[in-house]
């Protein structure tokens, strides 16, 4: 897996590509946190539209980083997410936890609001 970061007035864009399981979680979470760290309040979206697979542990870190993110009253927000993704999203039942928008504008305007 590998995850292109690009910054969007002050919002941090994730683009993970390939399989988010095994290895490649501990990958994800050493992108992910440092970019929730780095700011006062973090605005973090996450394009699934390269992510093929994600397993529970890339899901936890998911939760994980949300945490951070809200406890520095900070929001994330995720686009493209797969059938695959979403179903596990949604059989985890942490489904409301995660900002869902159709697109990147859309996105990107609603983390800035």
């Amino acid at each position: 897996m590998t995850t292109q970061i690009r910054h969007q007035n002050g919002i941090s864009i994730l683009e993970p590509s390939g399989k988010i399981v095994g290895d490649s979680v501990s990958e994800l979470r050493a992108t992910i946190l440092p970019q929730i760290a780095a700011s006062d309040t973090p605005r973090i979206l996450i394009n699934f539209e390269k992510v093929s697979m994600i397993d529970s542990s890339g899901l936890g870190t998911l939760m994980e980083a949300r945490a951070a993110a809200t406890r520095k009253n900070g929001r994330m927000g995720a686009i493209h997410v797969g059938r695959n993704i979403k179903n596990l999203i949604v059989l985890s039942r942490v489904v409301n936890l995660f900002e869902h928008f159709d697109s990147e504008d859309d996105a990107v305007s609603a983390l800035l609001a």
